[in-house]
Formats: structure tokens, sequence, C-alpha cells
């Protein structure tokens, strides 16, 4: 569907194009989400930011989540994860995460706050939405910071996730929900996961 995350970005940007000079904020969830999140916000003349939010990771099977921790400490949980790790395990797996989310807040953010939320139009940005936790905990984040509108946008999702965030964004703009959807890296011809270094020199080059 996508030769890699900058055509993905490009191909996001025009759906978006109704928010182009409106003074709309792209937050990007790093790491893959800041190669789309930075052709998004150049193309809407926007301002960019990360916004950090972590999976909280089942312990016999870090690929899984049973939820997301935010930057800000807003956490979402899935419905079920009570009968799939005990709450002691939880909260160890929630400080380990919150100590990541500092961690990248200073390497790949500078340790600066996030901008003003406020009243603006928030566009939040993945390279795609898998199972959707780190995606509700930023949207939580956004609500708790009194954004006015909130954009989930992405270039692939399940119908399921999508539908999921329907109900909690104001707006979602997805463009490739496949019938048979099981990992974002299926809609990239090229795929790899982005080092720290290639997320910071993107902001450098931004001015942030």
């Amino acid at each position: 569907m996508f030769a890699d995350r900058t055509d993905a970005g490009k191909r996001l940007a025009r759906a978006l194009d109704a928010y182009r000079g409106r003074g709309a904020l792209v937050l990007a969830i790093p790491r893959g989400g800041v190669v789309v999140g930075d052709e998004v916000a150049r193309h809407l003349g926007a301002d960019f930011s990360l916004i950090v939010s972590r999976k909280l990771p089942l312990p016999d099977n870090p690929e899984s989540g049973f939820g997301a921790i935010a930057e800000d400490g807003s956490v979402f949980i899935h419905p079920a994860a009570a009968r799939w790790v005990a709450r002691e395990d939880a909260e160890e797996i929630a400080r380990a995460q919150r100590r990541e989310i500092g961690r990248r807040i200073e390497a790949l953010r500078g340790g600066r706050p996030l901008p003003p939320l406020s009243g603006r139009t928030v566009i939040l940005v993945d390279d795609g939405i898998a199972m959707g936790s780190t995606m509700s905990a930023s949207v939580m984040a956004c609500r708790r910071a009194k954004a006015a509108r909130i954009v989930v946008a992405a270039p692939v999702a399940g119908a399921d996730v999508a539908r999921a965030m329907k109900r909690v964004a104001d707006e979602v703009v997805i463009l490739e929900i496949p019938p048979d959807f099981h990992a974002v890296a299926q809609a990239y011809r090229e795929w790899y996961d982005l080092e720290d270094e290639e997320v910071v020199e993107i902001m450098t080059r931004r001015g942030g």
C-alpha cells in the first residue's frame, strides 16, 4: 500500500488538507509516527512536536499489550486486562514504562514540555494503529490538556480499531483499512524500526 513512511506521510497529509494553514498542532507518536507526522506538518504548515505514549506490554508476550500510558500519566487499559495480568505485575510494568517515557522525552524532545494544547486543534499521527492503546492514551492526554479538537490520523488501521477511535476522537482519518489486518508493517513495502538518532535528526531539522 505504501512505499515507506515518507510516502505514507505525503498521502496522509493530502487527506488532511482541510487543516492547511489553520493553525493546527501535529503531535507524532514516536518513533515511527515521527516520519509520517513530519510530512503532515510540513504540508499543512502546522506546528509540530512529539507526544510520548507507551504500550503496557504483557509479561509473557511483549509484542502485545494490555493498555498504554501517556506522558501526562493518562492510562488506557483494555477492559479484559484484569484477566490477562496480575495487578502487581501491571503496576511494575507501568512504572517501567513511565521511566522509558521520561527517557524519551529527554532524548527525543530535549526535555522540553509539550506545546500548550488548550483551545487548539491537535492532529495525532502515527505510522499505523494496531491495537489502538497508545493512540487512545494520547487522546486522553490531549483531552486533559483541553484541546479544542482532536483528530486521529494514520495511514492504516484495522476496522475494529478505526471504529474505536471514532468513539474517542472528534475526527478520524485512516487511509487504508485492510480486511485482513494483523500488523502495521504489512502495509509498507519498506519497513524498519526507527532509532532515537533518526527521530532527533528530524526534530533538529525542524528546530524542535
